[in-house]
């Protein structure tokens, strides 16, 4: 009883919350999860969206754009990250499409809406989707279909601070991916033999243990950064 120590203040959670609350408790007491962290060099990448993609598109692209469809290459190349453990915990079921979620803070609490075949999008169509689908969340408008038949979810907090953090898997996924915001850091330059200023992104993987491994997730994570760090790699 807190009225003991002084005034206090009943708030129930809403649905929204209530809901999250069940299913983030329920991963956390059935995965063994384990955070793997890394970082990504994204200075050129940096440049390409801020200073040279505005004269191709007048379409805004966020920088949360790139690193889904990112991901979205990594799921090929590890497949995997993209699946889920039959019920039994025996079979692993592995997808052939690649649906991303996209973790959005909202008044009444956290959603998750899911783009769609985003293997097949571009990253100027992903941009304007992620953002069609975050007001539409925003705004208590997003479809029931819409938060249905995610690979892996992706939570950025880039835009509000942290070095780094440990996302929850989003089960019945069996990886997340969070971002955190990018800051300038000394970077030894071999062919100067210097240090220069470098953008670089924290990446935080976690994953289920079950599944996925620490090797398996440092090389995910590393290929991702590669990735990230040469806007040309998605072109290949």
């Amino acid at each position: 009883d807190f009225s003991q120590f002084g005034e206090t203040q009943m708030q129930p959670l809403n649905k929204v919350k209530q809901v999250t609350a069940r299913n983030m408790t329920a991963s956390w007491q059935h995965i063994p999860m384990v955070t793997h962290f890394e970082e990504s060099d994204i200075t050129e990448l940096e440049h390409y969206r801020r200073d040279i993609l505005p004269s191709v598109t007048d379409k805004k692209v966020t920088m949360l754009a790139f690193a889904i469809k990112a991901l979205a290459r990594a799921l090929e190349e590890f497949p995997q990250f993209n699946a889920s453990l039959d019920e039994q915990g025996e079979n692993l079921i592995v997808k052939k499409y690649i649906n991303i979620g996209i973790a959005v803070e909202t008044p009444q609490g956290l959603m998750v809406p899911v783009i769609k075949d985003v293997n097949h999008k571009s990253v100027v169509e992903i941009a304007a989707q992620a953002a069609k689908l975050a007001e539409q969340a925003r705004q208590r408008k997003l479809p029931l279909e819409s938060m249905q038949g995610s690979c892996m979810t992706i939570s950025s907090l880039g835009g509000i601070g942290g070095t780094q953090f440990t996302p929850i898997v989003n089960a019945p996924e069996v990886a997340i991916l969070g971002l955190s915001r990018g800051s300038k850091k000394p970077v030894f330059d071999e062919s100067s033999q210097a240090f220069v200023a470098r953008l670089m992104l924290p990446l935080s993987l976690t994953y289920d243990h079950r599944v996925i491994d620490g090797a398996e997730a440092a090389r995910f994570s590393l290929y991702l950064a590669k990735l990230l760090s040469d806007i040309r790699h998605l072109l290949i």
